[in-house]
């Protein structure tokens, strides 16, 4: 541990920092500068003194991760990374807030240099830095397992700040607990607690003790209080050496709680509301500007020699040369393993991914969340990379990887699993949310690739996860399994109706639905293929057929081949005449529904054409031409078979089309019960078609 050290120019470039915020605000006339004035020197001691990274390369595999879990205070990060030399100009930080800027109200992962994860909803932030710690772990116990504590290049901090806010989010609390059971020594949270929130005083709703409480999780827990005499004083050392005591505590996360004054030292709108979301106002800021110095008639006010000494690299290229010696030493003694993270670095999937999937027999019958289950056993063999689980729900939702360790500290090890730190299943228990901000975490540290899984009822408590992955265009991957009415007795509470079509109508998310073993096994392959956002591969509980891909049904047409899954929608089976009539659209389950009914349909001399859509979203991204293709304009009568509400499926019938589909919410019954009472029946589809065609 090095000595602390501060200077008068690190004073200076807090102060600065402080005065920028609240320029800044003040520019644009909204925003939240309270926090990041007050929490100027704890950002600059974590950028400045703590933390390993390279403002040149702000993707450096051997970084530490700073997250800021407060993201409405912004610009706690934007000027840390203005001053650090990340690429931020004072042009952007007078850009904040607006048009096109480098500098958004909340700071948006993949839009700004250094941001590590889009933080807008509270709380989101500190629950995927627990996934950020996972795969840390993971990571090292993939490609170092042996090293000595502290002693890998693939050891490395992930550092938290958070707030009151993200403390009452019940996000956190699951997975802190989770956190805490896991053991995770790498991540430490600093916890602002100022105890003003928008509606003031939060002792209006929030009195618990937060340290209590994640003492009870399994934290290492700190208390850092600068107003502990009364007057308010900014100890960094107090808080650096707490920083580094937290760091030496390997076998817990930790917790620093640090009581702080917001706004300070703004004179009269420190410790209030009032300085929490919205600008200054002219006299507060000038009165803001006298007290720590600077010149209240200039804005932006940066000194020559407060910018070259933030942006001197020296500490950081030495921590940088002496990570690359340590880096170069295991590349040499682990040439299969670099040549692994070589590949996995780069994007690619192994080279043996299409020979490992399975092939389903034509003729039986599976689950999609059995074929699922083999599927991920299959490429779990040829991608090491791969590793996952369940929100408890592990034996329904086929997401184990069979013979593997579970990741959990050995000691939590049971009759039915054995744990290990570095083992590849994960188990959230029964946290479905937290499960998806933890996959996000760990998507967004890279280097590997995740799954978890639960019912798809309970995507709903997983949606803003699922949002945030969508929104930052990254590949996380969440198995959704018993996605229809035809799970059967459990009866409409666990019967999702709404689900899919509302999940399809977050935008650059991928909903996958495939209608037999095989479809599943290269919507499996598609999905780890594809790196430009999330997948949700939604999977039935009752068997289906597998189809006789290449063979002739008794009308003649013969099956297409499930390869086409990648394309999203594909005709499975041509109008026995080549000229259909109609065309019924399907996905999942239904499909076997519009296969039947297309039997019935072609022996009523109506040539009819079955399409298998697996996932509209692939399917849209086709060239207009093979979407022509499949789906023609000029043939207007087409039907769409689906399980749920028929919210979206007109853009594919059309003004003339039909929906076979769920509008009501289910009930206790057998599936067979269920579909025929609720009309998800050939008969039901054969309607449907007579009708558009009629309505031509």
């Amino acid at each position: 541990m090095s000595a602390f050290q501060w200077t008068e120019l690190d004073t200076k470039a807090v102060d600065t920092a402080r005065v920028l915020a609240a320029d800044a605000v003040e520019k644009v006339g909204n925003g939240h500068p309270g926090t990041a004035i007050s929490l100027a020197p704890v950002a600059y001691l974590l950028f400045n003194k703590v933390m390993r990274h390279d403002p040149k390369d702000d993707r450096w595999l051997g970084r530490d991760r700073f997250i800021l879990s407060v993201g409405h205070s912004s610009l706690t990060i934007y000027n840390q990374l203005y001053l650090h030399g990340y690429g931020l100009e004072l042009d952007d930080l007078k850009a904040l807030r607006t048009w096109g800027s480098a500098t958004p109200g909340h700071p948006e992962y993949g839009h700004t240099k250094g941001v590590e994860i889009t933080t807008g909803p509270l709380g989101q932030g500190l629950a995927s830095a627990t996934g950020f710690a996972y795969a840390s772990r993971f990571e090292r116990g993939l490609f170092d397992p042996q090293a000595a504590e502290g002693q890998s290049p693939f050891d490395h901090f992930v550092y938290v700040i958070a707030g009151d806010g993200d403390m009452q989010e019940g996000v956190t609390s699951e997975a802190a607990s989770l956190a805490g059971h896991q053991q995770l020594g790498n991540l430490v949270v600093i916890y602002d607690s100022n105890q003003i929130s928008i509606e003031d005083d939060t002792n209006i709703a929030f009195t618990e003790s937060v340290t209590a409480r994640y003492e009870s999780y399994g934290w290492h827990t700190q208390t850092v209080d600068w107003k502990k005499t009364g007057n308010y004083v900014e100890d960094l050392e107090e808080l650096y050496n707490a920083i580094q005591n937290a760091k030496s505590v390997t076998d817990k996360p930790s917790l620093i709680t640090l009581r702080t004054i917001i706004g300070w030292p703004s004179p009269k709108k420190q410790n209030s509301g009032k300085i929490h979301g919205s600008a200054l106002g002219a006299e507060e800021l000038s009165a803001l500007k006298t007290v720590l110095g600077f010149d209240p008639e200039k804005t932006f006010e940066v000194s020559p020699e407060v910018i070259a000494h933030t942006r001197n690299t020296d500490r950081f290229d030495r921590e940088r040369s002496a990570w690359e010696a340590s880096f170069d030493a295991w590349a040499s003694e682990n040439a299969d393993k670099k040549h692994l993270l070589d590949r996995i670095v780069a994007g690619e999937t192994p080279e043996g991914l299409e020979a490992a999937l399975p092939v389903f027999e034509n003729g039986s019958s599976v689950s999609t969340r059995v074929a699922s289950g083999k599927v991920i056993n299959a490429i779990a063999g040829v991608m090491p990379e791969l590793w996952g689980g369940s929100a408890d729900l592990a034996d329904s939702n086929m997401t184990t990887i069979a013979g593997a360790k579970s990741f959990v500290p050995s000691e939590w090890s049971t009759h039915e699993w054995n744990g290990d730190k570095y083992g590849r299943v994960l188990h959230f228990g029964i946290r479905e949310h937290a499960m998806g901000a933890i996959l996000n975490g760990i998507v967004l540290h890279g280097n590997t690739r995740v799954f978890g899984g639960t019912f798809l009822i309970f995507s709903d408590y997983m949606r803003p996860a699922v949002r945030l992955a969508a929104l930052m265009g990254i590949p996380s991957i969440f198995v959704w399994t018993h996605d229809s009415v035809a799970l059967g007795e459990d009866g409409p509470t666990h019967q999702p109706i709404e689900q899919i079509a509302t999940l399809r109508a977050i935008p650059n998310l991928d909903m996958v639905r495939p209608a037999d073993g095989n479809e599943t096994a290269f919507a499996w392959k598609t999905v780890l293929e594809r790196r430009q956002g999330p997948a949700g591969l939604a999977l039935s509980r009752q068997n289906l057929p597998v189809y006789p891909r290449g063979e002739a049904d008794e009308t003649g047409s013969v099956y297409a081949g499930a390869e086409n899954t990648a394309k999203g929608a594909y005709v499975l089976l041509e109008a026995a005449n080549g000229q259909p009539q109609v065309i019924l659209i399907a996905t999942g389950s239904e499909v076997e529904i519009a296969v039947n009914a297309r039997i019935q349909l072609e022996a009523q001399g109506i040539a009819t054409r079955v399409v298998s859509a697996p996932c509209l979203e692939w399917f849209d991204e086709q060239s207009a031409e093979y979407r022509e293709s499949v789906l023609p304009a000029a043939l207007k009568a087409k039907v769409s078979v689906e399980a749920g509400v028929s919210l979206g499926w007109n853009k594919y019938v059309g003004p003339f089309g039909q929906s076979v589909s769920i509008e009501h919410f289910g009930a206790s019954a057998d599936p067979k019960t269920l579909y025929r009472e609720f009309g998800m029946t050939a008969e039901a589809v054969v309607t449907a078609a007579l009708a558009s065609i009629a309505a031509n």
